[in-house]
């Protein structure tokens, strides 16, 4: 399932559930099918997700059913939680640049 993240001034992001689902949990927000974070909430959230990328660690990957085997026949590693983080935390520091939010979406509770 995808998770759409959009910003009233900076475009959109798409990120799996289950990372979507991690990232909201380090902000503090429930992974509920829709929510916000509003322009008061920024710059917290933006702390919260910087110090946690700070601290380090990994995110699963997204599918985790069955372990994935890179080509030579390995595990796959999960994704550093800084590169899963990245794109939401660009998406979160160019909405509070032009004082927007941010509304997510997803079919359902996730």
């Amino acid at each position: 399932m995808l998770v759409r993240f959009h910003s009233s001034v900076a475009g959109e992001l798409f990120m799996f559930a289950p990372v979507a689902h991690a990232l909201l949990d380090f902000i503090g927000k429930r992974a509920d099918a829709r929510g916000v974070i509003t322009a008061e909430q920024l710059a917290d959230a933006i702390a919260r997700l910087q110090q946690a990328v700070a601290a380090g660690g990994s995110l699963p990957l997204p599918c985790e059913a069955e372990p994935q085997l890179d080509r030579d026949g390995r595990p796959e590693t999960p994704v550093s939680l800084s590169r899963r983080a990245f794109p939401l935390i660009d998406l979160l520091q160019r909405t509070q640049r032009d004082e927007g939010y941010i509304l997510w979406e997803a079919p359902q509770d996730f």
